[in-house]
């Protein structure tokens, strides 16, 4: 079995939600036909050179909600499986060492990486190969390769070793988000997110009473979206982790997830 995984990361300092991080999960037999099917409906919406939730106007709306709808009917399929992760402001970590604010946005990605999809319960009796595909990594090269070196290094832990889980050298890599267009969709559900519980939706320009027709029309394509997920999950909520219905391993069975994180030690900061 081979799996490709890609990942990006959104809005790092929100106004109530911070840190997200988020990856698509696509076995390997699969992905020709649903990269040629997204690539096609893309070049049919004339959206433009790229998917992209900051781009989204009034005029563009039904197209994004399109080929959402797309996207969306794999993951209902279980051909695709997302994973969205993010930090919630109150809950702040307790004695944070130097080295953890210096290094806080490659630790939480490898957290992302090693636990959202529930990586340690697949189960196979073959080796599982895995293939990264991170968006450009927004820090310094020496760091990102660091960070590589980790992700890589996940396959030597007992919990993965028991899953045969297998990464090979030349297997991690960075692209470009406007080359992948599994990247851009997860751009778009990922903004969506980040922008919902982040409140943005009620933003107003200065001085004015109303909200701007890009907002309105950003909030059309988040409420589609949702909608997508509760066919999947009637009792969805999006600021909370999914639940697990008393099976871990519905960590990696379960095709649309979302992780609250918390640290290990963590206190609840009053909001002002």
């Amino acid at each position: 079995m081979r799996y490709y995984i890609w990942c990006d990361e959104s809005v790092k300092n929100g106004k109530l939600f911070s840190d997200f991080y988020g990856g698509i999960l696509v076995n390997s037999k699969d992905f020709e036909t649903i990269k040629t099917v997204l690539e096609a409906e893309f070049a049919l919406s004339k959206l433009g050179t790229e998917l992209k939730w900051t781009k989204i106007n009034e005029f563009q709306a039904e197209g994004y909600m399109h080929m959402m709808d797309v996207f969306f009917s794999y993951i209902e399929l279980a051909q695709v499986k997302v994973r969205i992760m993010f930090t919630e402001n109150r809950f702040q970590k307790m004695l944070v060492s130097k080295y953890e604010r210096e290094n806080k946005f490659h630790l939480l990605y490898y957290q992302f990486v090693k636990h959202a999809f529930g990586l340690k319960f697949i189960d196979h009796q073959e080796n599982s190969f895995l293939e990264f595909f991170f968006d450009k990594i927004p820090d310094k090269d020496e760091k990102n390769e660091i960070f590589k070196n980790y992700i890589f290094s996940l396959q030597r832990l007992p919990e993965f070793q028991k899953a045969k889980i297998c990464i090979e050298p030349d297997a991690i890599a960075e692209v470009e988000s406007h080359k992948h267009i599994l990247l851009q969709c997860l751009d778009v559900v990922l903004g969506a997110m980040a922008f919902r519980l982040n409140k943005m939706h009620l933003e107003k320009p200065e001085g004015s009473k109303k909200r701007g027709r890009r907002t309105i029309a950003k909030e059309k394509v988040y409420k589609y979206i949702l909608q997508k997920i509760k066919n999947i999950y009637p009792n969805f909520n999006i600021g909370i982790s999914t639940g697990l219905q008393a099976n871990k391993a519905n960590l990696w069975i379960g095709t649309y997830r979302h992780w609250r994180f918390l640290p290990y030690q963590w206190e609840e900061i009053e909001e002002k």
